[in-house]
């Protein structure tokens, strides 16, 4: 059975690829099991913050953003009878997306992009292109 990993971020695209994946899991006789995963950068805490702001605080708001990034995929998937096992990460949005994969033993990343177009990568970079870069199996992306 193949194993996707669908990296969503709450955007149109995140949704559209996840539309993509349903699409595509006609494809196969056993329904592929997929891996929801969602990755917050972490937040920049400048000097003194953390005694602001309690890791308990923090922990709460990757999880309660997480939660709201994956809801609409999550639905996506539950609705077409897609079995998923839904993921938040914090750290490095692409490295953590290419290790995921590879931790979960997936075949295939799916995943979104925001179209910026090759001028818009050159200035701002790209999490798509960078995770096309390291992965080491086939990337799929939708807009």
């Amino acid at each position: 059975m193949p194993k996707f990993l669908l990296a969503v971020d709450g955007s149109e695209p995140s949704l559209a690829v996840t539309r993509w994946l349903v699409d595509s899991c006609r494809w196969y006789k056993d329904k592929p099991s997929v891996e929801l995963l969602t990755v917050h950068p972490p937040v920049p805490l400048a000097g003194g913050m953390d005694a602001v702001v309690s890791r308990d605080m923090l922990d709460g708001y990757y999880r309660e953003e997480g939660e709201k990034q994956l809801a609409g995929p999550k639905k996506i998937l539950d609705d077409a009878g897609v079995s998923c096992t839904a993921h938040i990460f914090v750290g490095s949005v692409a490295d953590t997306i290419v290790e995921q994969a590879k931790r979960l033993g997936c075949d295939m990343i799916y995943m979104g992009t925001h179209g910026r177009g090759a001028v818009g990568n050159l200035v701002v970079g790209s999490v798509a292109t960078k995770v096309v870069h390291l992965a080491s199996v086939p990337v799929v992306l939708a807009r």
